[in-house]
């Protein structure tokens, strides 16, 4: 049987310290001197669904509903579901064993198409504030929410996940072939705050602890 790999569409500069093979993808879990944060972390490998029909409050993707407000999101035993619109919703799959995506007609896996990375630090919205103009830092909104528009031009989905003692955790999925675009832009915004591209414990373990500690994200 002939082994395939699955290839991100971002690649970080630094020295790999630990990776993973996870369903035919190559996955870094620490890099070296990862620094205290803020971090960029590529969420890219974990799956992602498209989900679309007229009634979308019949369909429960691993016995979740889907909320019924544009925008709104939940996030329970490792799967966000972030309502987009009257008809569609999308389902990442972000921490735990990876799922197999229900064999109904409602969902497209959408894994390969677009990237997903996650920041996380105290300085995030500060960064953000340099790369796009939505207004992701809104605290008056529960967390963990979606908000739809550009990041430098690309059509994005932004999910802030939640936030503790200042420190945030935010998700960003576009477009394939605008990945490494949107990573470099980042990357350049976060220099005065030394952000530093980070493997996927770091995003684990940040959950863990928000999720320990009565945080707004939940495993």
């Amino acid at each position: 049987m002939e082994t395939y790999q699955r290839r991100s569409p971002v690649s970080f500069t630094g020295q790999v310290e630990e990776k993973e093979w996870q369903k035919a993808w190559n996955v870094v879990l620490r890099y070296h001197d990862e620094g205290t944060g803020p971090f960029l972390i590529d969420l890219s490998h974990r799956s992602k669904w498209d989900i679309q029909d007229a009634n979308l409050s019949a369909i429960q993707p691993l016995g979740l509903s889907i909320p019924e407000t544009p925008g709104q999101c939940v996030f329970r035993d490792g799967l966000l579901i972030s309502r987009m619109n009257l008809t569609q919703a999308a389902a990442w799959h972000l921490v735990g064993e990876h799922a197999e995506m229900p064999d109904e007609f409602a969902y497209t896996d959408i894994s390969d198409a677009c990237a997903l990375l996650s920041l996380i630090g105290k300085e995030v919205f500060f960064i953000m504030e340099k790369v796009c103009a939505l207004d992701i830092s809104s605290p008056g909104k529960e967390r963990p929410f979606l908000i739809q528009g550009p990041v430098l031009g690309v059509p994005s989905q932004i999910v802030v996940l939640g936030e503790k003692d200042g420190c945030a955790g935010l998700l960003i999925a576009c477009p394939r072939p605008c990945a490494q675009s949107v990573v470099k832009a980042i990357l350049e915004a976060g220099v005065e705050w030394s952000v530093l591209p980070t493997g996927e414990n770091a995003f684990c373990k940040w959950v863990g602890e928000i999720s320990s500690h009565g945080g707004t994200a939940y495993l």
